[in-house]
């Protein structure tokens, strides 16, 4: 299906929250509610600081999360979904159903 303007609306939506990352912080943040940068940290040992601190960025410019400044010390950051992004959250529940429909299916086939 593509609209009027010739762009496709799968990919502008794989465009924002495709890469490997983005679209668990979306869950996390959706779910669980806002975190600051080294809960996200915890919550993905697998994830560099620098690939964290980009995939957030990304997601921060792109109007998906937003990012909260508290000025104390030491500094606190803390990542919050927005409203773009919570209309985001069926879709996370829907893609974390079909996960687990799968683990099923690959774990019934060993």
């Amino acid at each position: 299906m593509e609209k009027a303007d010739g762009g496709c609306p799968v990919e502008a939506a794989v465009k924002l929250i495709g890469g490997k990352w983005k679209i668990v912080i979306l869950y996390q943040l959706v779910t669980s509610g806002p975190k600051r940068f080294n809960e996200l940290r915890r919550i993905f040992p697998e994830v560099t600081q620098r690939m964290l601190t980009l995939q957030l960025r990304e997601l921060e410019d792109d109007g998906l999360i937003n990012r909260k400044v508290y000025h104390e010390v030491p500094p606190k950051v803390e990542y919050s979904v927005s409203e773009l992004g919570q209309s985001l959250h069926q879709v996370l529940l829907h893609i974390q159903d079909w996960g687990l429909y799968y683990m099923e299916q690959k774990a019934a086939k060993n």
